[in-house]
């Protein structure tokens, strides 16, 4: 035990020490030869552009403890680190610095790009790393991997050529997401869609050889350029007559069809559809049902094209003004109504995507999705929260091929290559030096890149060596659980699921766990915009990494978000300072290597208090496993603040200041509080690491073993627990009526209870002792003048007497009732009105109901009390 023990401890004075020195003694390091069972988990890995924000805090929060407690408790556990290479990201970054100094991609041309971008890689994309380190995550870092790197290079090729081969991709025009800025399709994760002020603008759509216009109703007018037909409902009696008739394309004047399509709501708008298949999804499809031309517009700017006619070289938001004006000076606009409405966005650069035609690689789905679907299915993988099951279901049943091309230089370069002889595509693991068809040397690689995603989709088995099977895989494949936001369950965890059974025939993880989002303290999502936005690494130079963690863990119950603010953070900071002025009082006081006493020298509160360490070992660990974060962390919460600080301490507090009782009371604080350091570790590694040390005078809690107690003192459990409750209603009358602990008071109990009866004789001396009591004695009948508090077996009263003004309490608890029967009123009044309970939301119902209660309670508590008091003038 050191001689100097500080009375305060500051995070920001340790934390880097002890980071350092667990990197030096490989601490994180996960021996693929071990005999150990094996745990495992794979980082989503955060893009090289990254910086450490709420929703990175949470996640890899949650993954160290469940990494640490898996350690703790006798497993091999890796955590596999590594960052993704984030193509559209990373070109932007590196091609704003370009821009910056004068230049841009084309005049470096492609090699030269690539190399200033792994230049950019080197010397800055290592900052979200670091900031997880700071944050506590015990990675294994000797292992980290790279999207980009040359295994996982090597395992994106092998796939491709693979799938390829085996004809699930593809090359061919497909709608997809296009954004005019960045000129590249995006994924759908890459499109956010905002709601957006436009407006419906009806047209009028002239049928051939007739009188008759048909209206059609469109927030992008300008695609009109590109109509190849107008759609109705088969089943529509306003229209059915005209299916199979032509019409006149407004501005364009070419003669386009009116085709019957079951895709069409007749009770949308006009029911008239107009059908642009080079510009929309839905389109798209409806013209493949109807092998209908794709007229595209638009360039990949986003400017009409000469498809586009007296429009072409306008910005397609200039060309939609000018169309509707031309339409109007034809007589064919009919009018235009405000609507909000969903429009899609690029990620990275906030333009407005433009769903367009384009020759794309895609991956063939549903034949990969069918035994992803069998595996969730079958409950060979299990998703918690299991209501995330039924979502996972509904994309996969319905999901369309998966464009993978990306027109951007940064990423995996398709392997394909064109013969300019005979038009071959050469697909090949190695880069080909001849066309295999007609021996020409003329090849052309493909420009385009692969979609990031398509190289994290293998995460699970290529950061582990695959396509060379190694003692790596062979231990921790498949994982163990897979921890993620819900965002990313389609665009990501799906797609590791089909490519995990499709390469490795097994699934690539048991579980997994998908959190909720972390909101302000008024449940907003936090955006910039917002001003709302907390920053995590300034809350651990606040707070520490201890604090802010156990904030995270303490409220992340499934399938809630967390509101966050300073303010818990720093209700936390106050429970690292709990931890460590126990800690402190117990090294003060504590023979160094006094072993914990044989049974028959342990009294009462010894049993009770290492009982109810095994029960929070049990419970935590339980928590932890269930992926019940909250529960674990209130759990040990509740044990350390209430339980030992609280109580135990006190109970012993009368045996430390006597030489003969204070090394076994001692022996037993210490034993516990090295115990409760290891539960608690998963959840505030550094503060344990800090204090075990100083405690034990060994080298590293990280080398413990989760504590599995086997302690049988139930008995001995229950009578302190009652003793508990006794002294904690004797000293809520105190409190009530402001009766100072320096005036010892009678107390009676009344109890039909023979076992409670013979509890509380055998622990009078404690009670009177804990409570600062005269006396305590039993008694069949309500004694005269005494306030009385009501538990479970037993009735305590306590004469008032002398002690209090029993007038000015009388006026107190009237005033004190008069705001209890407001309440009362009020949420009495919510819980009978109809209407607000059909209307409310149920959680908030849950909630004016639990208060009802509460009030009731107390409004009765009141009564009681004032009853008592009264008859005592």
């Amino acid at each position: 035990m050191p001689k100097e023990i500080p009375t305060r401890i500051d995070p920001k004075e340790f934390e880097a020490d002890i980071y350092a020195e667990w990197i030096k003694d490989n601490r994180f390091h996960a021996n693929e030869n071990s005999g150990k069972p094996a745990y495992s988990i794979v980082i989503p890995p955060p893009n090289v552009t990254g910086s450490l924000h709420m929703g990175h805090a949470l996640n890899n929060t949650l993954q160290d403890i469940l990494i640490r407690y898996h350690r703790l408790a006798g497993f091999e556990a890796l955590w596999m680190p590594g960052t993704d290479h984030a193509g559209i990201a990373t070109q932007n970054v590196v091609e704003k610095q370009l821009a910056a100094e004068g230049t841009d991609r084309h005049a470096l041309g492609r090699d030269a790009f690539i190399e200033r971008v792994w230049k950019w890689r080197t010397e800055s994309g290592g900052t979200i790393i670091n900031q997880l380190k700071r944050l506590g995550c015990s990675c294994d870092w000797e292992r980290e991997r790279f999207t980009m790197d040359e295994g996982l290079s090597a395992a994106v090729r092998k796939v491709f050529v693979t799938l390829y081969k085996e004809g699930l991709i593809y090359r061919s025009d497909y709608i997809v997401n296009w954004c005019p800025r960045c000129h590249t399709a995006l994924s759908d994760l890459e499109v956010e869609h905002e709601d957006t002020e436009g407006a419906f603008y009806q047209i009028l759509y002239p049928v051939k050889d007739s009188d008759i216009k048909l209206t059609v109703a469109t927030t992008r007018p300008e695609t009109m350029l590109g109509d190849t037909a107008v759609a109705v409902h088969p089943e529509d009696e306003r229209y059915r007559h005209l299916i199979g008739k032509t019409v006149i394309l407004p501005l364009m004047n070419r003669e386009i069809p009116v085709i019957g399509d079951e895709y069409v709501d007749m009770e949308m708008g006009t029911g008239c559809l107009k059908v642009t298949p080079a510009h929309d999804p839905n389109d798209f499809e409806i013209g493949r049902r109807h092998d209908l031309p794709a007229v595209k517009v638009m360039d990949e700017s986003g400017k009409i094209n000469a498809n586009g006619g007296q429009f072409a070289g306008l910005d397609r938001f200039v060309a939609r003004k000018q169309v509707i004006d031309e339409l109007d000076r034809l007589g064919l606009f009919v009018k235009k109504d405000a609507h909000m409405h969903s429009v899609g966005h690029c990620q990275r650069c906030t333009t407005i995507v433009e769903p367009t035609i384009s020759k794309q690689w895609f991956v063939k789905i549903k034949p990969l999705a069918e035994k992803a679907i069998e595996g969730v299915e079958t409950g060979d993988i299990k998703i918690y929260p299991e209501s995330w099951k039924n979502t996972y279901y509904e994309w996969m049943y319905n999901i369309r091929d998966w464009c993978i091309s990306r027109q951007i230089w940064w990423g995996h370069r398709i392997p394909a290559w064109y013969c300019a002889g005979c038009g071959e595509i050469i697909v090949e693991t190695e880069d080909p030096d001849t066309c295999p068809k007609c021996g020409s040397a003329s090849l052309t690689q493909d420009p385009d890149v692969l979609d990031t995603w398509f190289s994290s989709a293998l995460w699970p088995f290529s950061t582990m060596g695959w396509p060379e099977k190694t003692k790596t895989l062979e231990k921790f494949y498949p994982t163990s659980c897979l921890v993620t936001g819900f965002d990313i369950l389609f665009f990501w965890v799906a797609r590791m699921i089909m490519d995990g059974y499709k390469f490795m025939d097994e699934k690539p993880f048991k579980e997994v766990y998908l959190h909720a989002l972390v909101r302000d303290q008024h449940g907003q999502k936090m955006s910039k915009s917002k001003g709302n936005v907390i920053d995590p690494l300034v809350m651990i130079d606040k707070f520490g990494a201890d604090s802010f963690r156990f904030t995270l863990a303490a409220f992340a119950a499934q399938g809630r978000d967390i509101k966050m603010s300073e303010e818990r953070i720093d209700g936390y900071r106050n429970f690292v300072n709990k931890i460590w002025n126990a800690s402190r009082f117990i090294m003060m006081n504590f023979e160094d290597g006094a072993p914990l006493p044989p049974a028959d020298r342990l009294k009462i509160e010894d049993k009770w208090i290492l009982m109810n360490l095994r029960k929070t070992a049990e419970q935590t660990a339980e928590a932890i496993k269930k992926y019940d974060f909250n529960e674990g962390a209130l759990s040990i919460y509740s044990f350390f603040w209430h339980k030992f600080c609280d109580w135990y301490i006190e109970f012993i507090k009368p045996r430390i200041y006597n030489e003969e009782t204070k090394a076994d009371a001692m022996a037993v604080a210490a034993y516990v509080l090295e115990k409760s350091l290891i539960i608690l570790h998963p959840f505030m590694p550094f503060v344990t690491e800090y204090i075990y040390k100083m405690l034990t005078g060994r080298q590293s809690v990280m080398a413990e073993t989760y504590p599995e107690p086997d302690f049988t003192w139930q008995t001995e459990m229950e009578e302190t627990d009652a003793v508990i409750e006794l002294v904690s209603l004797i000293r809520n009358v105190r409190g009530e009526y402001n009766v100072s602990m320096s005036k010892q008071l009678k107390a009676w109990v009344k109890t039909d209870s023979a076992k409670t009866k013979e509890l509380f004789t055998h622990a009078k001396d404690r009670v009177i002792n804990l409570a600062r009591l005269e006396s305590m004695d039993f008694t069949d009948a309500e004694p005269a003048d005494s306030v009385a508090n009501i538990a479970g077996s037993f009735t305590v009263y306590v004469p008032l007497q002398g002690l209090i003004d029993v007038e000015a309490e009388i006026k107190k608890l009237e005033k004190e009732q008069k705001a209890v029967e407001k309440d009362l009123n009020v949420y009495g009044g919510k819980l009978k009105n109809e209407k607000y309970l059909a209307n409310a939301a149920p959680e908030i119902i849950e909630k004016d109901k639990k208060k009802f209660e509460e009030v009731s309670t107390l409004a009765a508590k009141i009564e009681e009390n004032l009853r008592r008091l009264k008859s005592q003038c």
